[in-house]
């Protein structure tokens, strides 16, 4: 990337790419987990349900995080920050810095809800909210909302790939790993198998003999 689109642009775009497409493997995760299919819902809930509600909140507010520290100002505290916000002034073509200059103004509306969530839920806790006071509610936020901001910002970082004859690069496509979700709730379903032919056994006074084994974690 530095070859391709200079030394100061190549940098902070191969970072942002990098940012970019940890935070798709990240929401596919989620989307495998809870946005996909009850079944796995429900094998979440039998095999440990507080836990992984737990896990659900935080990926869900991480997500969020993740989308406003993109789309945060090139700057803040005195100190630079790494965000696609950057880009244009990056870039000296200046009808590529017009082009992202528009498609950032749209993203900035696209990730409001995430901003809003950030500095009124997440960072910090809205006082008057949390005593149930009247006040303005968090910004509508859902997977749906999620998705395009994805898009979005996956078109920003597409739109200087394409100017440098770059391929486009399929964040969506991202593909889970063998150790990701999937993987885990097919090890949940065969454990809760697994127990429910055991405590059978048990019912029927027909144990196997490993089914009394106290085996530490």
């Amino acid at each position: 990337m530095i070859a391709t689109m200079g030394p100061r642009l190549g940098p902070v775009y191969h970072a942002l790419w990098t940012d970019v497409a940890w935070l798709h493997v990240k929401w596919k995760e989620y989307q495998a987990l809870y946005g996909e299919k009850a079944s796995r819902v429900e094998i979440l809930n039998r095999a440990a349900a507080l836990f992984f509600r737990i896990v659900q909140d935080v990926i869900w507010e991480d997500t969020l995080l993740h989308l406003a520290r993109l789309t945060d100002p090139p700057r803040s505290v005195g100190k630079e920050n790494l965000t696609v916000r950057a880009l244009p002034g990056l870039v000296d073509d200046a009808d590529l810095r017009g082009e992202l200059e528009e498609m950032l103004e749209d993203l900035q509306l696209q990730t409001a809800f995430a901003r809003d969530w950030r500095n009124r839920h997440i960072a910090h806790r809205d006082l008057a909210a949390s005593l149930g006071g009247k006040v303005t509610p968090l910004a509508r936020a859902g997977r749906d909302q999620v998705e395009e901001a994805l898009r979005a910002v996956a078109a920003v970082l597409n739109h200087v790939n394409m100017f440098f004859s770059r391929p486009e690069a399929a964040f969506d496509q991202v593909i889970a790993p063998m150790t990701g979700s999937v993987t885990l709730l097919h090890v949940l379903r065969d454990g809760l198998e697994a127990d429910e032919q055991r405590q059978a056994r048990l019912k029927a006074g027909k144990p196997d003999p490993d089914d009394w084994k106290h085996r530490e974690l």
